[in-house]
């Protein structure tokens, strides 16, 4: 990866810095070999269009997807707990780093908590986080605001100076590291750790539990999960000029306990043909497209990976129901 650019702080408006530029034609090869591969897979990225952002919302508030709501409830109870395990290793006033940011909905209800001088906004579209950071601003006009736009699934590397050198805490929500394989994951949480520059992470991770817990929670009655996931191939359509037809698959998600993952696919309901320029796949009915993993930790496993990491400790808040954990390691 190229050095990055110099940011210098500015006032009162938002920075944003694109530093991953989104490159149609590079999301189309990534595609296009995803679904050559002999055992089809397509990165979760994809599923996240305009239309696909709005669905996951949507997830987050049905009954069966206990993750949001269940992670929130941890800091609503433990907050000042765990703030104060915080200020251990960074002191108030310092940058608050927030990976996969989104709407930045999150982090803003830790700011009375955390008091972040600096809040820098991590996520695939500096765009996307344009309209979150104007607003607020707005309702914290004090802090010092950054947007990058950044695919940190392929490495964490931010401006120079955007961080500093004092320490510092990287917020990682929503258990979004169930979506990175183990080994994917420890590369991550190292990163993270030199991002941190001996400061502190502050992560949610989703725990081992009974299939039948879990796979509710990824293939809802209602059909939300199923449509976000079906819409993946609407994304593709528009990408790769493809002629996928939604109609002829299947949303499938199921616990392996083996790999510890939930898997998402997409299963075609007959034999088929997907044709786009330069290619085509036949796909036999039952074959899959493979769209997303999400790994479950146990608590002794994930802290485990924070020591292989190199943070050197931790400290974990549960659920009453011991369904979701919030830790923070120290650098």
């Amino acid at each position: 990866m190229p050095e990055p650019p110099v940011i210098q702080p500015g006032f009162p408006q938002p920075q944003l810095v694109e530093i991953d530029r989104i490159d149609r034609a590079a999301l189309a090869a990534e595609a296009d070999a995803g679904l050559r591969a002999p055992r089809a897979t397509v990165s979760p990225k994809f599923l996240y269009d305009a239309l696909g952002s709005r669905l996951f919302d949507a997830i987050t508030e049905l009954d069966e997807y206990y993750p949001t709501r269940t992670e929130a409830a941890i800091f609503a109870r433990h907050g000042r707990e765990i703030a104060s395990e915080v200020r251990r290793t960074v002191a108030a006033r310092q940058t608050l780093v927030d990976l996969g940011a989104g709407n930045c909905a999150k982090a803003q209800t830790l700011f009375p908590l955390l008091e972040p001088a600096r809040y820098i906004a991590v996520d695939i579209s500096a765009q996307h986080l344009e309209e979150a950071l104007h607003g607020l601003q707005r309702r914290h006009p004090d802090v010092h605001l950054i947007g990058i736009g950044q695919d940190f699934a392929s490495g964490l590397a931010l401006p120079r100076g955007i961080v500093g050198d004092a320490p510092s805490l990287v917020f990682y929500p929503g258990s979004s590291i169930g979506n990175f394989a183990p080994d994917e994951a420890l590369v991550l949480l190292r990163d993270i750790r030199a991002l941190a520059a001996g400061g502190a992470l502050l992560i949610g991770v989703d725990l081992a539990k009974d299939a039948t817990l879990l796979e509710p929670a990824y293939d809802d009655p209602l059909g939300v999960t199923a449509a976000f996931n079906l819409n993946l191939l609407r994304n593709l359509n528009r990408l790769l000029d493809a002629d996928f037809d939604p109609r002829q698959w299947r949303h499938i998600a199921f616990y392996d306990p083996g790999a510890g993952r939930i898997e998402m696919h997409l299963e075609a309901r007959e034999p088929l043909r997907v044709n786009w320029p330069g290619a085509s796949r036949e796909f036999t009915r039952g074959e899959r497209i493979h769209t997303e993993n999400s790994y479950k930790w146990t608590l002794d496993g994930f802290g485990a990976l924070l020591a292989s990491a190199g943070f050197s400790g931790h400290r974990h808040w549960c659920d009453d129901a011991g369904w979701f954990a919030v830790f923070v390691a120290a650098g």
